[in-house]
């Protein structure tokens, strides 16, 4: 298992983790049995945002003895009520809400406390600048909570959210499918029998979030980054093709500021299929070529995806990197301090580029590298 760093946050994760979701229809003995698959393949993440009386509990049992081996998130502002869940603001409601997290799952501290479900400007609002901010803020100063992270699946929220100063992390909805859609507040719009034939290219919106928590170091972690399934059967995928965990997970995790994709898993044999991916071949991890191949919705001609369809090179540039840091570096006026140094840290970079275009021919969505790599030359040089 790899892991990686979770924004500025310090913590180290593993690049697959548990999206504890699923567990809600499993008893004690099935949880455990998950859990237990996860920590011997090296997960150790999990999302725990459901306010379910039993599945905190279960969770809570299956981490009993080795707290400390998982970080967790845990979400305030997910309640239980009447039977069911609910996305409350009331403090009323939500304090004990979140205090029966706590007890559910036998700790004292939340690693990720993550504000829960903000889709709307308005809401964003008055949660940032409202009591419930200072109750999460409370929540960290006393070491209840040791991170402030919010969970998104508006990409114009989640911007928000990655310049807001406070927030560390976001939980945000991330697949080939979802990324070509413009903001939305409607979750079912996401989950279309069909998108307008029109679309094409991951949309700007997202495609400046990722830069931009990358940029302020606002660590990602995914949800939905299978699509609910959908993407894994040609006659539910958009694209007409289906794709496989392999290479939702690659495509995931190479968008920048992405740290961990937080994987639903029914039965450890889920996770052995997850797992798969750290040591799966390129050929394996290769959704490019399937999305450049599609028949339908295929991803805009000339974007880079940082697939890393490109290599190798014979300079031996990391061109997907030098790709990803250009795009970073034009965001602002000038080339960022961080970016800078990160260029100058390559084994080599732009200026070894030596014009043959190999890469060129490999790319399947035919991006004009030899040019970016020229103008990334002109630009750090």
């Amino acid at each position: 298992m790899r892991f990686r760093e979770l924004g500025k946050t310090g913590l180290m994760v593993s690049e697959i983790g548990l999206g504890a979701e699923w567990l809600e229809r499993h008893n004690t003995e099935e949880v455990k049995e998950v859990i237990d698959a996860c920590e011997k393949e090296g997960i150790n993440i999990l999302d725990c945002w459901m306010s379910e009386p039993n599945v905190r509990s279960n969770i809570g049992l299956a981490l009993k003895g080795r707290r400390k081996k998982w970080i967790i998130q845990g979400h305030i502002g997910s309640i239980w009520e009447e039977g069911q869940y609910v996305r409350s603001r009331d403090l009323k409601k939500v304090k004990p809400a979140f205090a029966d997290l706590l007890a559910r799952l036998h700790t004292d501290y939340i690693d990720l406390g993550m504000i829960h479900f903000i889709d709307t400007a308005e809401e964003f609002d008055r949660v940032i600048n409202g009591e419930f901010m200072e109750y999460v803020r409370d929540l960290k100063k006393e070491g209840t909570i040791r991170h402030i992270g919010m969970s998104s699946h508006n990409p114009e929220i989640a911007k928000m959210a990655a310049c807001q100063g406070e927030i560390e992390m976001i939980l945000f909805s991330i697949n080939p499918a979802f990324d070509l859609l413009p903001p939305v507040t409607d979750l079912e719009e996401y989950f279309a029998e069909q998108y307008d034939e029109n679309l094409g290219g991951i949309a700007p919106e997202r495609e400046e979030l990722y830069k931009l928590c990358e940029q302020n170091q606002v660590g990602i972690t995914v949800m939905k980054g299978y699509a609910g399934g959908r993407l894994f059967h040609e006659q539910t995928s958009p694209f007409g093709v289906a794709l496989t965990p392999v290479q939702c997970l690659h495509y995931a995790l190479t968008r920048p500021g992405v740290a961990a994709v937080m994987v639903g898993f029914d039965n450890p044999g889920h996770v052995t299929e997850a797992v798969a991916y750290e040591t799966a071949t390129d050929q394996e991890k290769d959704y490019a070529s399937v999305l450049a191949s599609a028949p339908s919705h295929a991803f805009s001609t000339g974007q880079c995806t940082y697939c890393g369809h490109c290599a190798p090179c014979p300079s031996r540039i990391d061109i997907a990197m030098v790709n990803k840091l250009y795009d970073l570096a034009v965001m602002q006026e000038e080339v960022p301090g961080t970016v800078r140094a990160h260029y100058g840290q390559l084994e080599a970079n732009a200026a070894d580029c030596i014009g043959c275009k190999g890469c060129e021919i490999r790319c399947p969505f035919h991006v004009p590298i030899a040019d970016r790599m020229q103008k990334t030359k002109e630009l750090f040089s």
